[in-house]
């Protein structure tokens, strides 16, 4: 008896069995600073040095906050439902993608998601070799690098297999910190080079060739960059106390912290070409050339071992993730899978060398879903879910669908990924394909057009397709 409780426990915690809520661990601190912690690693900074070098510093900011602040404000809608049900977006979205559906894209999209911990662990090396740096020790990177990179998804993984407990008391630590040494970082850079000199300098123009283009490239990346919380955000909130604590901790952390860090890596890159005539993305770099040897070794190693952090709540909420899809396979199992694959990702490079696209083509598939989501909880299921069928038991196989895959579903995001990247904008080229581009970006476009296809073949008679659980939840 003892061990089937334990068991059951566990698989509420690090499986796919609801959440009761007097199970629920997380209050809105706990929630937010679990969060921010978790979005507020150095990929930030990068992200920030990315968007710095086309735009001017005003429309910097305001790239920055505005597309991130309204693209979170709205794909955190389904928080609610995962807070209400105690469950993860990916037990929903049986209903939209059909079980078989959701087994392939949530193992699709965590193996896509998990490129950003090894971005992740290649900072921690370049944060560890700047921090030795400052002693008098000078390590070779392309021997040190990699090593110390895999160090760092290892910590990682312990932290991940310490379950959410260890994760929320290992983000109230570094959270705490970290939210201070942000602060510190934008005041280093207005200090070390006056503002006007950084509003003067001038955007790179090999970008595209009109301020509206550079402008909405850049705006790709931050659209890009808030989808990539998506499929991830929605796993930790079912850990919450209430509804409103779960949105606004999750909406906060993703739609202002994250954002902030992302503006002080854009302005660090900014006062680094003013003062020193050239871009760049590692904030260690920065944070040693802009705060001289002080304060920069205490922030570096902060910013270090925030990694740390990331990497183990990254590893816990795309386990989930993909246990959401395939729930026969223990938790610790899939732990040590992606710390193996994570650590082969660090020592290739692929994403960190190509950031941009990477994160791009990772919200294509991101955004369909985002879409859909908020489509199907608000309009077409009206926030209510077949807990029978979202649990396959017996005799009720309304997520079953077409051989375990629900087609309209499946349609509408193939359509949005395809069309987007035929006619809007191709994110591996960087070709803009359509002035629509302008209105919506590409990641935007693919949202938009996910929730719009859905909603139209709700409509239709595909609607009593999309709607087979309607039979279980009257006598529910």
């Amino acid at each position: 008896m003892w061990q089937e409780k334990d068991y059951v426990k566990q698989e509420t915690i690090t499986g796919a069995v609801p959440m009761l809520r007097g199970e629920r661990q997380y209050s809105f601190w706990d929630l937010f600073l679990s969060t921010s912690g978790f979005a507020i690693a150095t990929w930030c900074y990068t992200q920030g040095a990315y968007v710095a070098q086309y735009l001017s510093f005003r429309q910097m900011l305001i790239n920055i906050f505005c597309f991130n602040i309204v693209w979170v404000l709205i794909e955190c809608i389904p928080v609610l439902f995962a807070v209400r049900y105690g469950i993860d977006l990916w037990i929903w979205l049986r209903s939209v993608l059909g079980i078989k559906g959701v087994a392939i894209l949530a193992t699709v999209i965590s193996l896509a998601n998990f490129g950003w911990y090894a971005v992740d662990s290649n900072l921690f090396a370049s944060s560890m070799i700047n921090l030795v740096a400052g002693f008098g020790v000078q390590l070779n990177p392309s021997l040190w690098k990699p090593l110390l990179g895999v160090l760092c998804v290892i910590l990682g993984t312990l932290i991940a297999l310490g379950g959410p407990e260890v994760i929320k008391w290992t983000n109230r630590f570094l959270v705490t910190c970290l939210l201070a040494v942000g602060v510190i970082v934008v005041i280093i850079c207005f200090t070390s080079v006056p503002l006007p000199e950084i509003n003067a300098v001038q955007p790179d123009t090999s970008l595209y060739d009109t301020a509206l283009g550079r402008f909405m490239l850049s705006a790709e990346g931050n659209v890009a960059f808030a989808f990539s919380w998506s499929t991830q955000a929605l796993v930790m909130p079912r850990l919450a106390r209430t509804e409103r604590s779960g949105y606004w901790a999750t909406t906060l952390a993703y739609g202002m912290v994250a954002p902030f860090f992302v503006a002080a890596g854009g302005i660090m890159a900014l006062a680094m070409y003013a003062k020193f005539g050239y871009y760049e993305s590692d904030p260690t770099t920065m944070l040693a050339a802009l705060a001289g040897p002080g304060f920069s070794l205490l922030s570096l190693l902060m910013v270090a071992f925030a990694n740390i952090g990331t990497q183990g709540t990254g590893s816990y909420v795309n386990c989930m993730i993909v246990k959401s899809g395939l729930p026969q396979i223990r938790y610790r199992t899939l732990v040590i899978i992606a710390m193996f694959y994570v650590s082969a990702l660090t020592i290739w490079g692929w994403v960190m060398d190509h950031f941009g696209s990477f994160i791009s083509c990772a919200a294509y598939i991101q955004g369909p879903i985002i879409g859909m989501t908020v489509v199907d909880y608000l309009i077409v299921k009206k926030r209510r879910l077949s807990f029978r069928s979202v649990y396959y038991l017996e005799g009720h196989d309304a997520y079953r669908f077409t051989g375990g895959f629900n087609l309209v579903g499946l349609g509408c995001l193939l359509i949005a990924f395809i069309t987007a990247i035929v006619f809007v904008y191709n994110p591996a080229t960087g070709t803009i394909k359509s002035s629509l581009f302008m209105l919506t970006t590409g990641s935007g476009y693919t949202a938009i057009a996910g929730g719009l296809l859905y909603w139209i073949a709700s409509l239709t008679p595909l609607r009593k397709y999309m709607l087979r659980d309607r039979a279980d939840l009257d006598v529910q």
